[in-house]
């Protein structure tokens, strides 16, 4: 599995075309953030709430949202968020790269809306985050190992929208959690900076 100084070696090596940014709900940031856990880097996400009107409720995320007026640039959003989310302070010093902008396409109250994924290493030290704010919009903060996301008998389905009309997404299990959508597009990005595969979307 990736260790630390080959991802930071492929973060490096990465070239990213400018893309403008605006401090508006149109352009938003999140935080992939790893950390030493018991089998090598964990990577740490959260579950969002069940809230009607939320596109993503109840679905696993990185910390991140959208940009703020105050925000001076996507950095300064996936670090806003991740401290009013999950009681993570994150450090420039922290940051290790980003990964591609990407442009999302869900429903109508996200359309246009683009999204820029950084990744953050924030040590050994409890990962950083003893005690989880879990505002409204947060149900639980996780760490998931870096090997497991890349275990092919992790990978799952997922039907989405509950119901008769539902259409089945790939994603990857861990405990009772389904990693999947827009999070696991980012993980994708990931892997193929990495120039790895991600089992869950294999051909």
């Amino acid at each position: 599995m990736p260790s630390l100084a080959e991802i930071q070696r492929a973060l490096r090596a990465l070239r990213h075309e400018p893309v403008p940014f605006a401090p508006d709900p149109s352009h938003a940031a999140v935080a992939m953030i790893l950390g030493d856990g018991a089998r090598g880097l964990d990577v740490c996400f959260i579950r969002r709430a069940e809230r009607a009107g939320d596109p993503w409720s109840g679905q696993v995320a990185f910390p991140g949202g959208r940009a703020g007026p105050g925000d001076a640039d996507p950095r300064a959003v996936a670090e806003r968020e991740t401290w009013e989310e999950i009681g993570l302070s994150l450090a420039p010093t922290q940051r290790i790269g980003a990964l591609p902008v990407r442009p999302v396409q869900s429903n109508s109250a996200r359309a246009g809306l683009t999204l820029w994924p950084f990744v953050y290493y924030v040590g050994d030290t409890g990962h950083g985050c003893a005690t989880p704010r879990l505002p409204e919009e947060v149900a639980s903060v996780f760490w998931v190992p870096v090997t497991h996301l890349f275990d092919a008998q992790a990978v799952t389905e997922l039907a989405y929208p509950p119901g008769t009309s539902s259409a089945l997404f790939p994603g990857i299990r861990y405990q009772q959690h389904v990693i999947w959508g827009l999070t696991l597009r980012v993980l994708a990005s990931f892997a193929q900076v990495l120039e790895r595969e991600l089992p869950a979307l294999a051909d």
